[in-house]
């Protein structure tokens, strides 16, 4: 794979990439590349060393926007999705995996799926078939990928070699208690918990299969800044920072050094990803800095809330992706949610997937936490339910028709039933568990609904009623209209004298869609047999 790597020196930007020869394309690039670049980065020229072009810029590169101006000018967008399988795809990785995938398809640039599993102890199967299902069900489709961090422990290895011999690395073989009495001394001091560095510069002659970590060599003057695309310039001081471990005992690279890696190499731009990852990054940034290694862009997005003002948890009532699956949402509903959860494009809400793709922009998510609000998420999802073809919401409606085991060979088309039953369902598996009337029949009357409209003087209008329907060469909604209206004309009654026992009689309770399209649905035979079952019932009660 091509890798790509900018480095500035003077007003030059350095594209390198892995190719076994070192030869600048011109003699102005051959006289500041070679002069300047290898010897400051020189770990990167030998593990990348062809600079292909060097490009002349017009203007600081010293300046985070400048750079930031350049990387979109000369680069190809790359994002990535890269959780740890170790639970569920909750909505705070799904709206990542949304931001990072809309802004790639924005850019026209490319989006890449890493599964992060380092922490072997914990990552599962499961979760990863999780993270996959959530993925597809949300229609996030990736172009390169899914990567695996534990396929490219030898690659990872490799680099750490190298930042050893070069001496951006060091080995440490400091014991586990030396480090946690350094440890308590320091909380005891009120210090901050940190490596002291003993074994940085140490001379001291080990054995070569001693057990030992690897550290990175962390400058120890400075700040790391970095422009956050959405929150704007941050700083820490090196200082602040002790040499990271990036290799244990047991040879198994550690993941802030894996992470670094992997956006080198997968030429990832822009690393759209939690606040929580905030103070990773400047650890990660020096890490670059010393491999000679292009630093993306970064960008935190706000934690979400739950109704109380505190990180959303379980407790909330947080749950995986598919959760909202089962529970009758559809994607779209979702993701149109997800996306307004920090994001905005004036007072609008309602968001098509090509109209995120279309709009959705960096600059205008908020640095502010946003709260989760499951009332607002069922109004959508009633919206797209009423407005998404009927045949498309049919094809998720069919998973929870199945999870209710509604044999629905005799019955309306289940179009049709997203029709009938759309207005009155929030979700769609509400949607399945009230609909078994229309395909299969039910043993008893809503006790409540029985005993207030099949009474005896209902007896005379479900009579006169079933013999219209029976009757009927052209079963539509509409002739049924006007059976009942007959009905009520013939007897001289009001529409709800007749209208009610009719629909507890072919329905089974006393609320359902229009009476004259679900009698229609539900079919002649059928709701002519009903009657006869509800009339039964009343004579039984007059007994």
């Amino acid at each position: 794979m091509s890798q790509r790597f900018f480095s500035v020196k003077g007003v030059f930007v350095v594209k390198i990439a892995t190719m076994s020869s070192f030869q600048p394309k011109t003699e102005s690039c051959q006289k500041n590349c070679t002069s300047g670049a290898t010897r400051k980065h020189g770990l990167a020229l030998r593990i990348r060393p062809q600079v292909l072009e060097c490009v002349p810029l017009k203007f600081c590169a010293d300046s985070g926007q400048s750079l930031r101006v350049i990387r979109h000018s000369l680069m190809k967008i790359k994002t990535r999705f890269a959780p740890s399988p170790t639970g569920y795809l909750h909505v705070g990785g799904a709206r990542t995996a949304l931001y990072s995938w809309l802004f790639a398809r924005n850019q026209g640039g490319e989006f890449v799926l890493r599964i992060e599993d380092t922490d072997l102890e914990r990552s599962t199967q499961q979760a990863i078939d999780a993270i996959m299902d959530g993925m597809n069900w949300l229609n996030l489709d990736w172009d390169e990928g899914p990567y695996y961090q534990t396929k490219r422990f030898d690659r990872y290895n490799t680099v750490i070699d190298q930042m050893l011999e070069a001496g951006s690395a060091y080995k440490c073989y400091c014991s586990k208690d030396r480090l946690e009495k350094l440890r308590e001394n320091q909380m005891a001091n009120g210090e901050k918990p940190r490596y002291d560095g003993r074994c940085r510069d140490s001379h001291e002659h080990h054995a070569e299969n001693e057990p030992c970590v690897v550290r990175f060599r962390n400058p120890q003057e400075g700040s790391v800044i970095f422009d956050d695309q959405i929150r704007g310039p941050i700083e820490f001081s090196n200082q602040e920072l002790d040499d990271l471990i990036i290799r244990r005992t047991d040879g198994a690279p550690t993941y802030n050094f894996c992470v670094v890696i992997d956006d080198w190499d997968m030429e990832i731009t822009h690393v759209i990803r939690g606040e929580d990852h905030i103070n990773n990054t400047p650890r990660q940034i020096n890490i670059l800095k010393a491999i000679g290694a292009q630093v993306p862009v970064y960008a935190h997005v706000s934690m979400i809330l739950g109704d109380d003002g505190k990180k959303l948890s379980k407790r909330h009532g947080a749950v995986g992706v598919m959760q909202y699956r089962d529970d009758g949402y559809l994607p779209e509903a979702l993701l149109n949610y997800l996306v307004r959860l920090g994001w905005s494009h004036g007072d609008q809400e309602i968001f098509s997937i090509d109209e995120m793709k279309k709009l959705f922009d960096l600059d205008a998510v908020s640095k502010s936490a946003s709260a989760f609000n499951t009332e607002k998420l069922q109004w959508l999802n009633h919206h797209y339910i009423n407005s998404l073809a009927p045949e498309y919401v049919a094809t998720h409606l069919q998973w929870h028709i199945e999870q209710e085991k509604i044999d629905t060979r005799t019955g309306p088309q289940l179009s049709q039933l997203v029709k009938l039953l759309g207005e009155r369902c929030k979700t769609l598996k509400e949607m399945a568990t009230s609909c078994r009337y229309f395909y299969e029949e039910f043993d008893e009357f809503d006790a409540d609904a029985a005993k207030k409209h099949l009474r005896p003087v209902a007896r005379q209008p479900l009579e006169v009623v079933r013999d219209k329907l029976a009757a009927m060469n052209d079963w539509t909604a509409e002739s049924v209209h006007h059976a009942i209206q007959a009905t009520a004309d013939e007897l001289e009654v009001g529409m709800g004298k007749v209208g009610m026992p009719l629909r507890v009689a072919v329905t089974g309770a006393g609320q359902s869609p229009a009476l004259d399209v679900t009698v229609h649905a539900i079919g002649q035979t059928r709701s002519v047999a009903r009657i006869e079952k509800a009339l039964a019932y009343i004579a039984n009660r007059e007994a």
